[in-house]
């Protein structure tokens, strides 16, 4: 019948699938659990806090609680000293000193009507204070070589206890292989010697857990000489051992074997294993020998171990039969479960140890007899099968297993239950969320046999379908990620085979709250400001509840920070600093959700300045310098500018040398000798410059010969006998080396063929003693203390001019006309101008006058024509004079020599204006002239010219009427037949066979007795007067009419003359005489000054055209004539009184 069993159980553990354990909610009647209470050992000390023993159970019923103390009842309420604790079994107890009485063993029971729950056992321990008694321990008294063991024998208490032998000056006593101590607390000697005497050995006994000491009283040790020599084979002292006094070790504990002989000589100890031929290597042998420890023991270290302990006398031998063995452990546990009336459960308590473990079942806490169990209930060791369930075999089930080393205890609520579906949430509860979020409807049901539970969203039933709809155990629906359309009605439908429950559920949408803050992901440079904007969207439902909120890195703000302004939605930070950098979070709260939104603050700034400066590979004129970037502040680098102070023996200034790419961090650097150079390095950014970095060392280029001769050599010559010769000086930087100077080479080019050499130490230098314009061949070189500088460029330059040292020759005049002559000459060779040449000088000047023979002494004139020429035009002044001229060379130096003067002779010419014309008297037909003759008749006068005619106060003048006077000496005439009571205008011009002159003119009206132009001008208040002036109006009026008939008759402006006629009628005098006196020969016909027409005062204006080259000279002394005899020169001239007046006409006519 057994046997049948055993394999039905085997059977149904096979094929029989536990139902899983649920949480029963407590509004569902079950069974006691216990959740909370206070497991193993407790340890408690006489004086100190209280304690408390924990036991708290769960059920529905509420459980009661009941405590046994070493399997006895116990009534905590019992005892004044314990308080208990509500809702719970636990109790304290209040340690006023004196609590040895509840040392013992506590278990809790926690019952209510369906079953009990029980506690596994709790120990409470009160030590005592363990002391030595007071006593006197008689001396010890000895000789030499003979073993001693002083016990110690330490007072119980909580283990563990440690034994420590000292002596009164709290030294330990040293331990050796003659001296140890034994587990056991006592002290032994392998044989004593006389230094051990003392008279103060004493032991302490530790107490750790407790934190306790006690020290017994001290023992005196003698030790004598001893005659005999007592030397003997080792004798094992302790009495750890033995075959028939097994060793019994818990499994995982440590082993201790102990081993002490005495003998002398000391004696030495040998550790071993039977059937093993060395200790494993898991063993450790101690105090010198006599401890053999093995740590975490297992079933394996099982066997007989053996001490040998030797001497030169002999041996001696322990043997230890060592056990291992086990409390009891679970291999399977009790599980709590729920079952349905009619199904059946296993419970499989099945436990390992050694001594193997004896099982115990109970029910609700009491032990359950194989023949009393119901007839549904089938026990086999540690399996109780439990067919047919019915509601009253719902129990709590306890396992027991124990051996001699303890007891464990393992329960299972077993819940028998057959119930409708109850539903505990409540109805029409109504939930309200935001799009996009996850929601959980809730259901909570219990139900057993377990229910199923249906979601409907209206009248359609929600599928769980791609990760959207999700329906859990407890019944929950979770939506993910919820839409517009999921809002509405829910209803939750809960049902088993003993019927239905339902609830319904509204579900409300919102908009979800929505933000971003302003700037994105801003930079700002340190030490300023920035503001961030958190900018937010919300449902209007939900807009009333928005609360917000900045973060940093995820921690709040720091509010202490008077840098750092919160604003509703506004961040504002000045003087920003590196830790003001991170992410900046605005998280917007409403009743529903919140939103998070970021923008990152980078904090920028010039960089660091680079460090680790370094000169590497330094050459004679090269070095690499290199450095390490510092930190770029969030802004790349985008170059390095390289830096150096250059100098010789002076401080310098920084220069920079190059630029450059941020990515490189080295740069090869050429250097001139003979310099000391310090280098250092900025770095930038896109905000700026960094500080510069620190100062390199010193590094000095030896010195060199120069590189380079002087660049620009220009020599001046400014005197014929020698020139000097100037450079732009080298700057320092070109030098090269010490003892710096320049050398000045020279020759005379294609004469000398050796150099002359000077070393000057100032950019220039003078040539002395040179003959005059002729070429040198320059150089200079550069040189100091180490060499020469490279070789020199030859310039090529003539020494200093001289004046001409040669007249022009052939010199000749040839006259042109009455106004120019050209003059001829002979150019001089080029050896003969010692210089370049500038032009020649025309020199002429008045000797006499040829019409009176006058000897003059007239200032000379000059006349300066530029560049190479053999010829010029000089204008002639003074007509009908001798003259004499020369020319000479000229260069920048000056004039060379004049040639021998060459005489020639102007022609006539037209003479001057009579000196004054006047009226001297008048009749009322006639007016009688007188004038003086010119003051320069420029010839021999030949004739007179009168001329008159009628003028009055309108446009219109008289004919004019010539009178030609042959008689050059007359100075008077009479005009008869003039009309009375009219003004007349007198001209009067001199003549020679060239022309006449500019006339001089004077006016006059015929009367009685004469009156000349020039008197007063009260006559015209007569009336005479008047009726004269009305005479003429009339006749005005009267031309004027004949003009509108002529104009009418003949065309628009016949009736009216031209200006051009007006000028012919009524000419300038001065114009006139100008005409005359300069183109009388070259006009185009041959009439004479003399007739009397009309045509003799028309002359061509155009004719003046010829000589307008020759009326641009002036006073000045620079005048020029082009290379066709036009001025290009200087005319320098101290004109007499007359000719300057010739010479204000001639402007006036230019002009």
């Amino acid at each position: 019948m057994l046997c049948l069993w055993r394999r039905l159980v085997f059977c149904l553990l096979s094929f029989t699938t536990c139902i899983k354990a649920v949480e029963i909610p407590l509004e569902v009647e079950q069974l006691p659990t216990i959740i909370e209470v206070t497991k193993g050992i407790q340890v408690a000390f006489p004086v100190g806090e209280d304690f408390t023993i924990k036991c708290k159970a769960k059920g529905n019923p509420t459980p009661e609680y009941h405590w046994t103390k070493n399997g006895h009842p116990y009534d905590p309420l019992a005892d004044h000293n314990v308080r208990t604790t509500k809702d719970s079994g636990s109790f304290t107890i209040h340690n006023d000193g004196n609590i040895l009485s509840f040392n013992g063993t506590y278990r809790c029971y926690a019952t209510n009507k369906l079953g009990t729950a029980i506690s596994e056992e709790t120990t409470f321990l009160i030590p005592g204070d363990p002391r030595f008694p007071k006593e006197v321990i008689p001396p010890v008294v000895l000789e030499e070589g003979d073993p001693l063991v002083l016990s110690c024998d330490p007072p119980p208490g909580i283990p563990p206890v440690n034994v420590v032998w000292m002596m009164q000056d709290l030294r330990q006593i040293p331990l050796s292989k003659r001296v140890s101590v034994g587990l056991d607390g006592k002290l032994y000697f392998a044989h004593v010697v006389h230094m051990d005497s003392k008279i103060d050995y004493f032991c302490v006994a530790v107490y750790s857990r407790i934190r306790h000491m006690s020290q017994r009283m001290p023992v005196k040790l003698s030790i004598h000489n001893s005659d005999a020599i007592k030397n003997r084979a080792p004798n094992i002292l302790t009495t750890q051992g033995g075959m028939d006094k097994p060793i019994v070790v818990l499994k995982g504990e440590v082993l201790q074997l102990e081993c002490i002989a005495e003998g002398l000589p000391t004696p030495t100890n040998e550790w071993r294993k039977e059937g093993e031929e060395s200790i494993k290597y898991r063993a450790i042998v101690e105090g010198h020998g006599t401890l053999l420890k093995i740590k975490d023991i297992t079933k394996d270290d099982e066997g007989v171990y053996v001490c040998e302990s030797k001497n030169a006398m002999g041996s001696a031998e322990q043997r230890f039969h060592v056990l291992v063995e086990e409390p009891p452990r679970w291999e399977k546990e009790l599980k709590s479960s729920l079952q349905s009336v009619g199904s059946e459960v296993i419970l499989n308590c099945s436990a390992a140890g050694t001594p193997e473990p004896e099982i115990q079942w109970q029910r609700n806490g009491i032990p359950m007899k194989r023949e009393t169990l119901p007839h549904n209930h089938k026990m086999i060791g540690g399996i109780l099968f439990i067919h047919s369930l019915q509601l009253s075999d719902s129990a709590v089930y306890q396992c027991e297993a124990s051996n001699k080393h303890g007891t464990i205890l393992t329960s299972a609520n077993i819940d028998v239950l057959d119930i409708v579906p109850l539903i505990f949430t409540e109805e029409n509860t109504t939930y309200t969320a935001v799009w996009g979020q996850n929601i959980s409807l809730f259901c909570n049901n219990f139900a057993f046999p377990v229910a199923d539970v249906t979601w409907y969203h209206g009248r359609k039933i929600v599928q769980p379908k791609g990760g959207q709809y999700i329906i859990d155990s407890n019944g929950t629906l979770h939506i993910v990620t919820l839409e517009a359309e999921d809002a509405g009605l829910y209803t939750c439908e809960v049902s088993n085979t003993k019927g239905t429950s339902s609830i319904k559920a509204h579900l409300i949408l919102r908009e979800p709250t929505k933000g971003y803050v302003s700037p994105e992901n801003p930079w700002v440079r340190r030490w300023h400001s920035i503001t961030l904007t958190c900018h937010v969207q919300c449902d209007p439902h939900l807009c009333s509840s928005v609360r917000m909120a900045w973060l940093k890195d995820g921690q709040e703000l720091r509010k202490n920070d008077p840098r750092i302004q919160v604003n509703s939605n506004h961040l504002s930070i000045s003087d920003v600093n590196w830790e003001d950098g991170g992410n900046y979070s605005c998280i917007t709260s409403t009743l529903l959700d919140s939103m998070e939104t970021q923008s990152h603050l980078t904090v920028r700034d010039v960089p660091m300045p680079p460090n680790n400066i370094q000169l590497l590979e330094k050459q004679e004129r090269s070095v690499v310098l290199s450095w390490t970037p510092g930190d770029s502040h969030n802004s790349p680098i985008s170059e390095f500018i390289i830096q150096f102070i250059k100098t010789i023996d002076e401080t310098g200034e920084w220069e920079e040398v190059a630029r450059i790419p941020g990515n490189e961090t080295s740069v090869h650097v050429h250097l001139i000798p003979n310099c000391n150079y310090q280098f250092r390095v900025i770095a930038v950014n896109g905000i700026g410059n960094s500080p510069p970095s620190l100062v390199s060392e010193n590094y000095r280029t030896p010195p060199a010969a120069p590189d380079s001769n002087p660049h620009t050599v220009f020599v001046e010559a400014n005197r014929p006998d020698e020139m000097t010769v100037r450079w732009e000086p080298m700057n320092f930087q070109e030098q090269n080396g010490p003892g710096f100077e320049y050398k000045v080479s020279w020759r005379l080019q294609g004469v000398e063929t050796d150099w002359h050499h000077k070393k000057v130490k100032r950019p220039q230098f003078t040539i002395k003693n040179t003959p005059a314009f002729v070429p040198y061949d320059i150089r200079v070189q550069a040189v100091n203390n180490i060499g020469l500088g490279p070789d020199p460029e030859i310039h090529t330059v003539h020494s200093g001019e001289d004046t001409p040292d040669a007249a022009p020759a052939n010199v000749s005049v040839n006259l042109i006309n009455h106004m120019i002559a050209n003059v001829t000459w002979s150019e001089i060779t080029q050896d003969r101008i010692r210089g370049h040449l500038s032009g020649y000088k025309i020199i002429y000047w008045k000797v006499k006058s040829l019409h009176d023979g006058k000897t003059h002494h007239s200032e000379r004139h000059t006349l300066s024509f530029t560049g190479h020429r053999s010829s010029g035009i000089i204008p002639i002044v003074h007509p009908y004079c001798e003259y004499q001229v020369s020319v000479t060379a000229y260069n920048t130096q000056g004039d060379g020599p004049e040639s021998i003067p060459v005489t020639f002779q102007t022609p006539e010419g037209v003479p001057e204006q009579p000196q004054f014309l006047r009226i001297v008297s008048s009749d009322p037909e006639s007016f009688t002239l007188s004038w003086a003759p010119p003051k320069r008749t420029n010839g021999i006068l030949s004739s007179y010219i009168l001329q008159h005619q009628i003028i009055n106060d309108s446009d219109i003048i008289g004919s004019l009427h010539n009178i030609t006077i042959t008689d050059p000496n007359a100075i008077s005439q009479r005009i008869p037949r003039l009309e009375l009571g009219v003004t007349y205008k007198f001209y009067l011009r001199a003549c020679t066979r060239i022309g006449c002159s500019k006339p001089v003119s004077e006016e006059g009206l015929p009367r009685t007795q004469a009156t000349f132009a020039n008197a007063s001008q009260g006559l015209s208040t007569q009336g005479w007067f008047i009726g004269l002036m009305c005479a003429v109006a009339l006749l005005t009026l009267l031309m004027l009419v004949g003009c509108f008939v002529q104009i009418n008759r003949g065309g628009k402006y016949a009736g009216i003359l031209s200006l051009k006629e007006k000028e012919e009628l009524h000419p300038e005098p001065e114009v006139q005489s100008i005409k005359e006196h300069f183109f009388d020969d070259y006009s185009s016909s041959d009439k004479k000054a003399t007739s009397g027409s009309m045509d003799s005062l028309s002359l061509d204006i155009k004719t003046y055209d010829s000589v307008d080259s020759l009326v641009q000279y002036s006073d000045g002394e620079h005048s020029h004539f082009n290379e066709d005899g036009s001025f290009i020169g200087a005319y320098t001239e101290s004109k007499e009184k007359h000719a300057e007046d010739g010479n204000t006409h001639i402007q006036s006519v230019q002009s």
